[in-house]
């Protein structure tokens, strides 16, 4: 009798729990198409709801609203949720990794490195060619992040304590920082405008060649990664249970670098560095799942990261309206607290 109960008790637990996830993917969708909404509408000028939606499913409309829509807002609207969930899953692999919930691609110096890459690339190719193509800067920005990953994993070798690792990455984000604006200060006048407003992040220079190359190399990616969605939960339980179910730990470790190097190189590449998405989106996700699951998780940060990074870059843009915010400012104004929050919770429970 006492049997029965548990398992009815079981199946009302995952019953719930499954509810929970769909009206959690709801609510998150309706809010992603709000917010859609609100980025086409809402800007220097204001476009209607209904003209909004003859221009995109009629194609027909005000050739000055149409070219508004197509060509400005919807390539940038794209990008940053392309991008948002790109940098949101990149530090869910790192917290994951180094199993530590303030690991993310700008703490670590992981996205500092790629742009001390890409601000040298840039220098050079606008210097001897006059232009540069979108996947070189995808190649540096990569280079410039596994730069920063091998000298994360060759401080990991001496310092064991993960704190102390975090203050690492931290000095290896200031030296690539560092390097990067010597690299601003001594590169030419033209060059400088391009690299100041690139450093500090933005979806502004957004085009829908850039857009589709973004899409094919994070969708790409996000789909290997939901599939390790099961070595991945058996790595949460413990490197011992990962190896006795057929884990291989070390080959397992180097994708989940790749693959968050891969990521974060995409979002440097195209939009600049962009602070405290990595760190936040996943800890918000968690918290409101309620669940560490990967099946769960991996999506809903990939969603739960797009929405994040739209609704800051409507701010940068319109908050002060005609002068635009970098979208670093703006996502560090509302991360840095989440991150805080971390920590103080963390502490308490010490």
């Amino acid at each position: 009798m006492k049997k029965k109960r548990d398992l009815n008790d079981i199946e009302i637990n995952n019953s719930g729990n499954r509810m929970r996830y769909t009206l959690f993917f709801f609510f998150m969708f309706v809010l992603f198409v709000i917010i859609t909404i609100l980025n086409i509408n809402i800007g220097s000028v204001d476009i209607s709801v209904p003209e909004i939606f003859k221009i995109i499913f009629l194609r027909e409309g005000e050739k000055g609203y149409y070219n508004i829509i197509w060509h400005i807002r919807l390539p940038r609207i794209c990008m940053a949720a392309i991008l948002g969930g790109a940098l949101s899953l990149s530090g869910l692999l790192l917290q994951i990794f180094f199993n530590n919930p303030i690991a993310g691609p700008y703490i670590l110096g992981i996205s500092s490195g790629a742009k001390m890459v890409v601000a040298l690339t840039l220098v050079f190719f606008l210097e001897k060619f006059g232009r540069v193509s979108s996947i070189s800067l995808v190649i540096a920005a990569f280079a410039g992040s596994m730069l920063s990953i091998a000298f994360i994993l060759v401080l990991s070798r001496y310092i064991k304590s993960m704190s102390v690792l975090i203050i690492g990455g931290i000095m290896i984000n200031y030296i690539c920082s560092a390097i990067t604006d010597f690299i601003i200060t001594f590169a030419s006048d033209s060059d400088i405008i391009n690299l100041h407003g690139w450093s500090l992040g933005s979806f502004s220079a957004s085009n829908w060649r850039d857009v589709f190359i973004a899409f094919i190399i994070v969708t790409i990616t996000s789909i290997i990664i939901f599939i390790l969605a099961k070595p991945i939960s058996a790595f949460l339980l413990g490197e011992a249970y990962a190896k006795s179910v057929g884990v291989n730990i070390r080959v397992f470790r180097v994708v989940l670098i790749l693959l968050s190097s891969v990521l974060s190189a995409c979002v440097t590449a195209f939009a600049g560095p962009i602070s405290f998405v990595g760190i936040a989106v996943p800890h918000l996700i968690k918290r409101g799942l309620r669940t560490s699951k990967p099946i769960i998780v991996i999506p809903a940060c990939f969603i739960g990261g797009s929405i994040f990074c739209m609704v800051c870059d409507l701010i940068a843009r319109t908050a002060f309206s005609p002068t635009e915010l970098n979208i670093s400012t703006v996502t560090a104004v509302f991360g840095a607290p989440i991150v805080i929050a971390m920590l103080i919770k963390g502490s308490k429970r010490e």
